[in-house]
């Protein structure tokens, strides 16, 4: 079963409300068995929500919109939709009734302004929404059918998983949409790809897309119209594949968060970990702390950004820095065995580089990052250069070190 999906709203397309609505949609739509063929945004107009409607009418008879069912005067989807199946609004007491005794249950008065969250187009179905004033409607008629959501995220998760999903269940096939995500770090997605084109064709009928972050980049698997006897061993055959190329590159599935996966690791190996950070500025730490039950595994850190502290708090010789400067290899190296001893941690990592967008220089550019990692006593040094701003230099290093420590760590 195909859709389409018309979201309306003049603060979508001017960009100050993320329109997050339809990303919802399409999952929850696609695990029922129903295929988004097309998504439409349009402004507070009456004219191009008409126009939106009767086009998305026309492609896939079956039109779900979010939007403008409020009680002002830029709420104009009820009134449109109805004018379209020659289906004039009616005004429902028990609707209004019921709204001014849930007003009255949160002790207020209701706006008489809200009287047209009670009136409905003839025929329509009342889709009862418990988590605000604007109900949904079904409309179904010679164009079509037409649901009508809330735009308010809140209000329009209620009813699509609590009235709409259970309606189309019943007129799906028993296949769905469904997907499964492999998620890979340090590793350009250039390279990614040149490394699966070898097993890429043999995914068919499974489709593989690429979705690059500042984290790394997400492989998303997709099984397209099959139950889940189908399409689970195409699944496990693929992701297989997949990891047997990208090594430890990949390292979790779905939601995983790296830095649970490596707690996972430590905690697994009874070993504690520490962290020394100078350009990111408590990003490692405040990853690892985000992870409910990291403190049977994390000791803690030190934030040590002027040389000062570096010196004085973690035991790096003045005389390094003076040699080689602070964003260095002998000076990470100091940086992370001082840590590791102050702390008494089996495990740790210490991070100094130039963010930008000031500091850099020919020898150390912006973006230049240099992690030490001491596992059990055994340090190492490397250095990377990563692109991007300020921020994404911070994200992208916090993500290298968290996974030089999760690869390290699996050996011990």
């Amino acid at each position: 079963m195909d859709i389409d999906l018309v979201t309306i709203g003049t603060e979508l397309l001017l960009g100050f409300t993320v329109d997050t609505n339809s990303a919802f949609m399409g999952q929850v739509l696609g695990e029922a068995g129903v295929r988004v063929a097309r998504r439409t945004s349009v402004r507070d107009d009456p004219a191009e929500i008409r126009a939106a409607i009767r086009e998305a009418l026309a492609r896939s008879r079956f039109v779900i919109t979010t939007g403008g069912l409020g009680p002002t005067r830029d709420d104009m989807t009820k009134k449109v939709v109805a004018e379209l199946f020659d289906a004039p609004l009616e005004f429902q007491a028990a609707i209004w009734d019921e709204l001014v005794a849930k007003w009255a249950r949160f002790g207020r008065k209701i706006s008489e302004s809200n009287r047209c969250q009670a009136e409905v187009p003839r025929g329509a179905t009342v889709l009862a929404n418990n988590r605000g004033t604007a109900p949904g409607l079904w409309l179904a008629g010679a164009p079509g059918e037409v649901v009508m959501l809330p735009g308010v995220p809140s209000e329009m998760k209620g009813l699509l998983r609590e009235e709409v999903v259970p309606r189309l269940r019943t007129r799906a096939s028993g296949v769905a949409i469904s997907s499964r995500v492999l998620r890979t770090t340090g590793i350009p997605e250039s390279t990614l790809a040149e490394r699966l084109a070898e097993v890429e064709d043999g995914l068919a009928p499974l489709t593989l897309a690429y979705l690059p972050g500042i984290e790394g980049v997400d492989l998303r698997l997709t099984a397209w119209d099959m139950t889940s006897e189908q399409s689970g061993p195409l699944f496990d055959r693929a992701a297989a594949g997949i990891r047997a190329v990208t090594g430890d590159h990949c390292y979790g599935t779905g939601d995983d968060d790296l830095a649970a996966v490596l707690l996972e690791r430590l905690r697994a190996a009874g070993l504690t970990l520490a962290v020394a950070e100078s350009c990111t500025g408590g990003m490692i730490g405040e990853r690892v702390t985000h992870v409910a039950g990291s403190s049977d595994v994390f000791l803690g850190g030190v934030i040590a950004y002027a040389n000062e502290l570096k010196t004085g708090l973690i035991g790096v010789n003045p005389e390094t820095v003076a040699a080689h400067g602070s964003v260095s290899a002998a000076v990470v190296t100091e940086m992370v065995a001082g840590v590791a001893l102050r702390t008494g941690a089996d495990v740790a990592v210490a991070v100094t580089g130039v963010a930008g967008p000031g500091g850099g220089s020919d020898d150390k550019p912006i973006g230049t990052v240099w992690f030490g990692f001491s596992i059990r006593g055994a340090v190492d040094a490397i250095k990377v250069g990563f692109p991007g701003t300020r921020a994404d230099i911070r994200g992208r290093a916090s993500q290298f070190a968290l996974h030089g420590l999760w690869r390290r760590a699996s050996g011990v």
